[in-house]
């Protein structure tokens, strides 16, 4: 099976300045409707990726391929599959939508009458079909995003890159574009790459996700197998004789560190289920004051990857699952 994209010992320079440095990795796989989140701190090398998979960079050494074609010596076979939403505006003001993605499918290779139906089809889609006759200068911040979001996707592609797609977006416009990534993937079979600040975008929508620093690949892993194997951590106020229960924990494979007044922090194993440590208190015939459970979050992930924090706190973060009880369940 061929990756959406594989990048094999890829250097790129900008003048004497190296951006990216020795990157391989291999992401998704083509036609299976893949989101790939793409993350990193300011300068870590993300638009610089970008441009080099669109073609605009030439690599000072290794090489970066979509849907194996490559992306410098096969730059033009390359653009005709890959659909791209600029994290600026790039618009003609005076240009009505039809007309801009009429030009944009024409572009891409469909024949005039094809892309004007194209045009249409795709701008109901996103929802701007009464608005589709007028001035792409006239549309508010919400409408811009979503004519980009048009025109990356006009001509069909089988990966569309996404570079900051909820930038300036209410709410319901940020769910609405979400949806509509979800679409794209899970409905017509095309691959993404979604570049985000917003790290919660990435965690709803992509599958897998990449996190550059420093010109670096730092982390790179399967968002589905990451949540399932990440530690999940466990507050646990109790009332009563609680002495027994470091023993009780300990007989279950479970780390629980005992810190006085009832209260405790526990880290369950991947194969623990929370439903053991209620039987446990039960056992122990406490009394539950206070439980709380929480996993890492992708921003804990992230910040480990990128430096910021050695590991995640045994304590704080966001909780999964709390409940407040005075007495047994």
């Amino acid at each position: 099976m061929i990756p959406v994209i594989e990048i094999d010992a890829l250097h790129v320079k900008l003048g004497r300045l190296e951006v990216l440095r020795d990157i391989s990795c291999r992401l998704g796989v083509s036609g299976a409707g893949t989101a790939i989140g793409l993350l990193g701190p300011n300068g870590a090398g993300k638009s610089t990726l970008i441009r080099t998979l669109l073609g605009f960079h030439r690599p000072a050494a290794g090489a970066a391929r979509i849907l194996g074609l490559d992306c410098h010596k096969q730059a033009r076979a390359v653009k005709a599959r890959v659909g791209y939403m600029p994290e600026n505006e790039a618009f003609i003001a005076e240009q009505t939508a039809v007309r801009h993605l009429r030009i944009m499918a024409e572009l891409s290779g469909l024949p005039s009458r094809a892309a004007l139906e194209k045009a249409h089809e795709v701008l109901f889609h996103v929802g701007l079909g009464e608005a589709r006759y007028r001035q792409l200068g006239t549309y508010s911040v919400g409408m811009k995003q979503m004519a980009k979001l048009a025109q990356a996707i006009v001509h069909s592609p089988d990966l569309v890159i996404l570079d900051e797609p909820t930038n300036g977006l209410d709410p319901a416009a940020r769910s609405r574009m979400l949806n509509l990534v979800r679409e794209m993937k899970e409905e017509h079979g095309m691959s993404v790459l979604l570049c985000s600040h917003l790290l919660r975008d990435v965690e709803e929508v992509c599958d897998e996700v990449v996190i550059l620093n420093e010109g670096r690949i730092v982390h790179h892993a399967d968002l589905e197998a990451e949540r399932r194997t990440n530690r999940r951590f466990v507050e646990l106020e109790v009332v009563g004789d609680d002495g027994g229960l470091a023993a009780a924990l300990q007989a279950r494979g479970i780390e629980g560190v005992r810190e006085g007044g009832g209260r405790w922090r526990i880290v369950l194993p991947a194969d623990v289920d929370l439903d053991v440590i209620w039987q446990l208190v039960i056992q122990e015939d406490l009394l539950v004051h206070h439980l709380s459970q929480r996993r890492d979050s992708l921003e804990e992930i992230f910040l480990k990857a990128v430096g910021h924090i050695e590991s995640s706190p045994p304590d704080g973060g966001v909780a999964a699952e709390e409940v407040v009880a005075n007495g047994h369940l």
